[in-house]
């Protein structure tokens, strides 16, 4: 379990499931996060894949979304991609922040990780700002990055976050 000023962090199980694919229903989070018409099982998906590590945040109790990490294993290019999501309910409130700044400082002490990437829809203007509010940077635009519900592609902000540049 992680605690960071405002959330814990702690593995997702089964238990999450019915919560995580009820807050990848909100619109505001679909539009994000898209997934099958089964979000249940697109969230059962998740925690089942080994390479991919799932965290529930909690708030007071309560589960407010998710955040999860995976590796690049290849020394050559070793790094952590990250990637979350909130209820929209407890947007604005800084938990997003917290749970990104809380997650990166446990996979720098805990796993030596010197950089992290991670990459929003370039659209996304609420999910960039709190990046950068942990100390994320701008790398470049990837365009034509993602497929959308719509079918058309969009584009994509790569970011990237060096240790040293961790905002506490």
């Amino acid at each position: 379990m992680l605690r960071g000023r405002a959330v814990t962090l702690r593995p997702a199980t089964d238990a999450d499931v019915p919560a995580l694919a009820a807050i990848r229903a909100e619109p505001e989070v679909r539009r994000w996060w898209r997934g099958s018409d089964d979000l249940t099982g697109s969230v059962r998906a998740d925690l089942g894949d080994d390479d991919l590590h799932v965290y529930a945040i909690e708030h007071d109790g309560q589960v407010v979304g998710a955040i999860q990490w995976y590796a690049e294993a290849d020394p050559d290019y070793r790094h952590a991609s990250l990637d979350v999501f909130l209820d929209p309910a407890v947007r604005g409130a800084g938990l997003g922040v917290d749970a990104i700044r809380t997650l990166a400082r446990h996979l720098i002490d805990e796993y030596g990780h010197h950089r992290f990437t991670i990459d929003p829809a370039a659209a996304n203007s609420a999910a960039i700002r709190a990046y950068a509010k942990v100390g994320f940077r701008p790398v470049g635009v990837l365009r034509r990055y993602e497929r959308g519900e719509d079918g058309r592609w969009h584009d994509g902000l790569l970011m990237d976050l060096l240790a040293d540049d961790l905002v506490e």
